[in-house]
């Protein structure tokens, strides 16, 4: 266990990939995560995981079945259980994931996008 601080625009500038969550922490069962995003995701859910997405850099909005809600730098969104949505960015955005840690990044969708072991920064 490290009692090192996680300076967060240290660590993005570790990686270029988009849709590949990075470790940066563990916390009672749950996972600090960084990812870039750009362009759109899959739609997927997860059955047994809520999602905590926290804006650091940029704009991006989180898609449901029924709406569309934007995000931008400094704020977050709780995407509970079950709750089926998509992340659509235009512009890179910057983006620290609080979640159970063995989360899959595309949940219920699988597929060429999914990172089953994300790496260690």
């Amino acid at each position: 266990m490290s009692l090192d601080k996680v300076v967060l625009a240290e660590k993005f500038a570790q990686f270029s990939e988009h849709w590949s969550p990075r470790i940066v922490g563990d916390l009672n069962g749950q996972q600090v995560k960084l990812v870039k995003f750009q362009g759109t995701f899959v739609w997927h859910h997860h059955d047994h995981e809520d999602e905590l997405f926290l804006v650091v850099e940029g704009t991006f909005d989180m898609h449901f079945r029924d709406r569309v809600v934007t995000l931008h730098a400094g704020e977050l969104l709780i995407v509970p259980r079950g709750v089926e949505h998509r992340p659509v960015a235009a512009q890179e955005v910057a983006v620290l994931l609080f979640e159970p840690a063995g989360t899959l990044n595309t949940g219920s969708a699988g597929g060429e996008r999914t990172v089953a072991q994300p790496a260690r920064l």
